[in-house]
């Protein structure tokens, strides 16, 4: 189906939401992959400390990032790669938790974002043993990917609400959102105040 979004993915350096050190974009335009872009970030001050589990799970290393950009110098892309599409990703309420955490801690403004979690829409359009990622993806007949890569991670995450939006006969992410029983999210200053509008206070908490 012709649904248009921005799947998006992060790998973190520790526990903390705002140590984000890579993220994944993937673009889609009429259910068809467009565009696709990755890069390192590198971790805020007192948040950059990379914990050998983290390093372990995504095999990113303190020296990897050590030449890359801020999450304050790298904001503005990520913005203007998702433009005004919904952001989806496999347990949104982390992802977009990074994007809340690290632009607070980084003094600047939340940005403005829809967003749908691509795990629940798997729940309630797969019956499956596991839902993590990999299984998911895989019921989406996307698999053999390198899970913990972040742009692998979003370019998978795609793949669900593609095959899940086809599954459903639903022509855009609200109307898939809306089939499923899947809650739409908002975060940043607009984006609360249309759904506080929409839905009333209750949508928020």
């Amino acid at each position: 189906m012709p649904v248009n979004f921005t799947a998006i993915d992060f790998e973190t350096a520790n526990s903390s939401s705002a140590s984000a050190c890579s993220v994944g974009l993937v673009k889609v335009r009429d259910g068809q992959v467009v565009d696709r872009v990755a890069w390192f970030i590198k971790p805020a001050v007192g948040h950059d400390i990379f914990l050998a589990w983290n390093i372990k799970i995504h095999g990113i290393r303190p020296t990897d990032v050590a030449g890359a950009a801020t999450w304050a110098e790298q904001l503005p892309d990520l913005v203007a790669f998702a433009g005004d599409d919904h952001l989806v990703a496999h347990n949104a309420g982390f992802d977009l938790g990074v994007i809340k955490t690290s632009s607070t801690v980084a003094g600047l403004i939340v940005p403005d974002f829809n967003y749908v979690c691509s795990l629940q829409v798997a729940r309630r359009t797969y019956h499956l043993d596991s839902y993590r990622l990999p299984v998911a993806a895989m019921a989406a007949g996307f698999e053999g990917f390198a899970h913990h890569d972040a742009l692998a991670d979003a370019e998978a995450c795609a793949a669900i609400m593609i095959h899940a939006a086809d599954r459903h006969g639903a022509g855009t992410v609200e109307e898939l959102a809306r089939i499923t029983g899947v809650t739409i999210g908002a975060i940043g200053p607009v984006a609360m105040q249309e759904k506080s509008a929409t839905h009333g206070p209750m949508a928020l908490s």
